[in-house]
């Protein structure tokens, strides 16, 4: 018996990988992450099988539930919305089931900024611009910031930032990444990436909080920095025609060039 973690990605039912939906269709037993898993995804649930809903569970009945599953030797599916690698609260359950001596596994998933990115039909790292992504959020109630991970320390990067649970806290947002970015840094709001219902709003630092609508008051992704202009970037080398790589050496000097013809 195992308890299986899986990231059931960010809401379109086909964005899932085939490990996972081949594990959901293997366990008769099913915990989901309330509204965030969608039906298309419980639908490779096996005829049959135990449903559970943990959005009005605490973790200790969460546990009791796969403790359950343990004792009646069930595999157990237990879906998370996006991957699991954040902001899943996996960290804590397997920590429960392991002191329970209960085996787990974990299959990744579709995070949602790949899918806000995506829907934009935009490079998040694009050269001269930003080579690097940060995963962040603003403190909640659920979540504390370590000191140091804050916004405006992650702003002085230049990087794309894209930022989680936060869509109630666009004033902080605001003040504190204009600083770095400046006002006209362009942004995106992508609300419910990859779901039917999905919006998305371009915009700048200075009208962030007037272009974004009422109806946006969770389960949106900010993404921030120069690279979401899709403009004004350098072409990378790795196609470019003197490039020198493996898979097309410029010369016989080429350190490639022995690899590419088979030599020693």
């Amino acid at each position: 018996m195992t308890v299986h973690f899986i990231g059931a990605g960010p809401g379109a039912a086909d964005l899932i990988t085939l490990r996972g939906r081949d594990l959901i269709a293997s366990c008769p037993v099913c915990l989901f992450a309330g509204s965030l898993v969608p039906e298309g995804i419980l639908a490779h649930c096996p005829e049959g099988a135990r449903m559970i809903n943990t959005a009005p569970l605490d973790l200790n009945a969460i546990v009791a539930e796969c403790k359950a599953a343990h004792a009646a030797g069930q595999d157990v599916a237990r879906l998370h919305s996006g991957d699991l690698s954040v902001w899943s609260a996996m960290g804590e359950q397997i920590r429960r089931l392991r002191a329970e001596g209960i085996p787990v596994s974990v299959t990744p998933g579709v995070p949602s900024f790949a899918a806000a990115a995506a829907a934009l039909e935009t490079e998040l790292t694009l050269p001269g611009l930003a080579q690097s992504v940060v995963l962040t959020r603003t403190p909640g109630r659920a979540s504390t910031m370590p000191e140091g991970e804050t916004l405006k320390n992650f702003a002085a990067t230049g990087a794309t930032l894209a930022i989680h649970l936060s869509i109630g806290n666009l004033d902080n947002v605001i003040a504190d990444l204009t600083p770095a970015y400046g006002a006209e840094c362009p942004v995106a709001v992508v609300y419910r990436a990859s779901w039917p219902d999905q919006q998305i709003i371009r915009t700048t630092l200075a009208h962030l909080k007037t272009d974004v609508t009422e109806n946006i008051t969770r389960t949106a992704l900010i993404l921030v920095g120069p690279a979401l202009a899709g403009e004004g970037f350098d072409e990378s080398s790795l196609y470019a025609s003197e490039y020198d790589r493996r898979y097309r050496p410029q010369s016989a000097e080429s350190p490639w060039s022995s690899w590419r013809h088979g030599d020693d």
